[in-house]
């Protein structure tokens, strides 16, 4: 099977790329095609043939969509109705990677995949008329809901509480909107499971159970053994962001279990989110040492060792 992943230098897209074996897979990034111009993404898939696209490419700053609501739009919505028409007429099966933010939040217990979505920001309504024009243009399509998403190279809330951590003793966070934090290299899984069973329709996917922002931050702090930093509630009212955000976006994974497939539990991946983390570190702690060996021209070997 030859794999198209348009967004694959983004958090998702390389979790993909390093954790999908036994098949052909391309990606690319905006360098290689625009998505918002069909005729770039044209010259993609017919150079690249793909039977299956993932669309992970997107505008994902909440904040940024709220501010550049035409920008939001043209990438979020009419790349993707873009990428859906050429699709089709290559005969490639598509996966449009989406959000929890398709739903306004007045729920409180696990949205369905078949419930209304009712966005109220910018970039949940970017997305969710991404689906509709995706799923006009192939009726076949795989839509991946997901949520929270977090790993070791990217923009992501651990990455941002980490390095807050650094510099401040006490960080403040919100403890009043729920929902499923997300290991990349876990939903990388689940999606490459999700084509080799030629899944249709809806589908959501974040690992299981669900927390607030604050409990997010509380367990990364434990986990962490940041016993110095103080984390504290506050209500989204005393955070006033551009974009609003739903107070309660859980994602049921009884679409994701119908195909066999489960997630574990967030604070497992938290776990394995830390230690690759750190066994990143000490690769590049490794590098700096080696490179800091390397005698400058003229120097001894005694020069050279002295500390």
């Amino acid at each position: 099977m030859r794999v198209l992943i348009i967004g694959g230098t983004g958090l998702l897209g390389k979790a993909l790329l390093q954790g999908w074996t036994g098949d052909e897979v391309i990606a690319t990034g905006s360098r290689d095609a625009d998505i918002r111009d069909e005729t770039q993404v044209q010259n993609l898939v017919s150079r690249c043939r793909p039977d299956w696209t993932i669309l992970a490419a997107a505008y994902t700053d909440v904040d940024g969509c709220e501010k550049n609501p035409v920008l939001a739009h043209a990438v979020n919505c009419g790349g993707a109705a873009n990428v859906a028409r050429v699709a089709r007429e290559y005969g490639s099966r598509l996966m449009l990677i989406s959000t929890d933010y398709v739903f306004d939040g007045a729920k409180s217990t696990p949205y369905e995949v078949n419930d209304p979505v009712s966005p109220i920001n910018v970039y949940g309504k970017t997305k969710a008329a991404a689906e509709a024009a995706v799923r006009e243009n192939l009726p076949d399509c795989c839509i991946v809901r997901t949520a929270w998403l977090f790993g070791v190279d990217g923009k992501c809330f651990p990455n941002t509480i980490l390095a807050l951590a650094r510099e401040r003793k006490e960080l403040l966070v919100v403890a009043d909107q729920r929902g499923s934090p997300t290991f990349n290299r876990d939903l990388a899984r689940a999606i490459v499971e999700l084509t080799r069973v030629n899944a249709e329709g809806t589908v959501h996917a974040t690992n299981s159970g669900d927390c607030t922002w604050f409990e997010f931050a509380q367990a990364l702090s434990q986990a962490a053994n940041l016993a110095q930093i103080v984390v504290k509630p506050i209500s989204t009212e005393e955070l006033p962001r551009p974009a609003k955000r739903p107070k309660y976006s859980a994602l049921s994974h009884a679409s994701l279990w119908k195909y066999g497939i489960s997630m574990r539990p967030w604070q497992r991946a938290l776990k394995d989110y830390l230690d690759e983390r750190l066994d990143k570190i000490w690769v590049v702690r490794r590098q700096a040492a080696t490179a800091s060996e390397v005698l400058p021209t003229g120097s001894s070997s005694g020069e050279g060792s002295k500390r």
